[in-house]
């Protein structure tokens, strides 16, 4: 089984790839966000490590959706979601000026301060182009929002896993907290 998280990082990546580590899938990611030539490293690179893991989350895999597909056509892919003003909120807040070359590959630019709505145009267009590339592989993929409540009763049927006893993990308190004053 491969396993590809074809979401931005900030969309709860961590969290799914806990849930991934807890349902026994060996997960690897992020990969090469340091490497200065990862534009044109990122494929050969993804591609060795395919063969190595079942699971694979943040970048440089969202980037690589339709050579991953191609690849491995059986795969299931999930495209983790959270909504745009949340999500370029954390990236600023996380991120800030803080530059890398995977940034400035994914975005055109390293940091997302300053560069709000280059992210969040960017960011918008990747989750339409995977529902568009997806649209006749419905069955392939999974759209996930984690922030509102998605976990396990989604996660599993689709991955053919029974559905663990635990609480889905939530890796970053921040958004756990977005969750909770969501919801009141």
């Amino acid at each position: 089984m491969k396993v590809f998280c074809i979401g931005f990082h900030k969309t709860g990546t961590t969290s799914l790839a806990q849930a991934l580590t807890q349902l026994g899938l060996k997960v690897t990611g992020p990969n090469g966000v340091k490497d200065p030539d990862i534009a044109e490293n990122a494929l050969p690179m993804a591609r060795e490590l395919a063969h190595q893991f079942d699971a694979f989350q943040d970048n440089p895999w969202p980037i690589l959706y339709r050579e991953l597909y191609a690849d491995f056509p059986d795969a299931h892919f999930i495209l983790t979601y959270r909504e745009p003003k949340a999500w370029i909120n954390s990236q600023v807040r996380h991120f800030g000026e803080q530059k890398t070359p995977m940034r400035e590959w994914i975005y055109g630019v390293g940091c997302p301060a300053g560069n709000e709505s280059v992210y969040l145009k960017r960011y918008q267009k990747h989750n339409q182009d995977v529902a568009a590339f997806f649209k006749k592989q419905r069955k392939q993929l999974l759209i996930m929002n984690l922030a509102k409540g998605d976990g396990w009763e989604k996660l599993c049927p689709h991955l053919g896993f029974d559905v663990p006893s635990q609480p889905f993990p939530h890796a970053n308190q921040a958004e756990s907290r977005e969750r909770f004053l969501a919801r009141r």
